[in-house]
Order: structure tokens, then C-alpha cells, then sequence
């Protein structure tokens, strides 16, 4: 009689374990991976546990300035283009821009809205501006944008991206609306 009270019992702890098993691994797939893996064992037949709601991180909501992201230190360096000669690129060979509004050696940039912006992403930096090839690490410096970050200047003017540039050697953006021209190398607007 034993025996089969025991057996009895033991049939009711396995269908109960097979039951919560999916439980188990979908709670065991959202816990942050640990170096062991760890493996549970209840004392006494494990009661259904609450659901529990998974929500997904959202991806950071792109700023208001619609600046291209970087981290760390941003690079400025020279590139050749076929129709303007020598620019100033970005570290990954994008073309960078100056504005005509912008007064050279103000410490301010005159694109600040939404529609400025996003049409001409600042060059920002999270450390110091990087001197790359052909670039005079003395034309670089930082102005602190009115939306608290770091945007990157060569020759007292801040430098931009434009957003219609798709691909690393792309001047679209060249004499737009009269106020936007590539740079030189000695920090002057490639007005031609």
C-alpha cells in the first residue's frame, strides 16, 4: 500500500514539474545570463507563478537636433573630391559643411531649429575633436550647442553634415540656398 501511495505521488510531482517546465524556461529566458547557469529545484510542488509582462527598451529617441551620433572623439579629416579639390570629411569620409549665417569665431551656431537640424546635422563630439590626415589640429576646436552638446569647429566655424549626403564622398549639399559650402583644408568655404 506504501509503495503505491509513494508511486502515486510521485506521478502527480512529475506531471506537475512537466506542466510548469514551459514556465520555467520562458521565466529562465528573460533573467540576465549569469557565468553558471542556475537550476531550480523545488522543495515542494511549485504553484503557478503570477505572469509575468515582458516589455521591450525602446531605441533612444533621436534628439531634437537630429545630430549624427557619435561617441567618443570626433575625426576631421582631409578627402579629395573630383569637382572641389581637397574638403574636410568626417572620420568616416562624409563631407562636412560650414554655414554662411554662422559668425566665425562667435562661439554660437545660427542653425539651432528642428527643420536647421535635421536637414544639417551638427558634427558633435563626446570628447576631443581628432586631427586627422591633412587636417591643422589648430583650426579645431568645440562650441557647447544650445542644446547642451559638443559640436566640432575648424577655423572658428562649426561644422555640419548634410543630411541628402548618402555615402562617403557625396557634395550635394555644396552652395545650397547660397549659405552652405564645403571647407578647405586651411578652414575657408569652398565657394565655387
Amino acid at each position: 500500500m506504501k509503495y503505491r501511495k509513494f508511486m502515486g505521488i510521485m506521478c502527480v510531482l512529475v506531471l506537475t514539474l512537466a506542466a510548469c517546465a514551459p514556465a520555467l524556461t520562458q521565466i529562465s529566458t528573460i533573467m540576465p545570463p549569469t557565468e553558471e547557469p542556475a537550476t531550480v529545484m523545488p522543495s515542494e510542488p511549485p504553484t503557478e507563478a503570477p505572469a509575468t509582462e515582458v516589455t521591450a527598451t525602446e531605441a533612444p529617441a533621436e534628439t531634437a537636433t537630429g545630430a549624427v551620433p557619435v561617441t567618443g572623439a570626433a575625426t576631421v579629416k582631409v578627402s579629395e573630391s573630383a569637382d572641389f579639390g581637397s574638403i574636410l570629411v568626417d572620420g568616416e569620409g562624409m563631407s562636412l559643411y560650414v554655414f554662411m549665417d554662422d559668425t566665425q569665431d562667435s562661439g554660437t551656431s545660427a542653425c539651432t531649429d528642428t527643420e536647421c537640424t535635421t536637414e544639417w546635422p551638427p558634427l558633435t563630439t563626446d570628447g576631443d575633436p581628432v586631427a586627422g590626415e591633412g587636417v591643422d589640429g589648430t583650426l579645431l576646436g568645440t562650441i557647447t550647442r544650445d542644446d547642451g552638446t559638443t559640436q566640432v569647429t575648424y577655423n572658428g566655424r562649426p561644422l555640419y553634415h548634410f543630411s541628402g549626403d548618402t555615402a562617403p564622398g557625396d557634395t550635394n549639399g555644396q552652395g545650397m540656398e547660397g549659405k552652405w559650402f564645403l571647407v578647405s583644408p586651411e578652414g575657408e568655404a569652398i565657394q565655387q
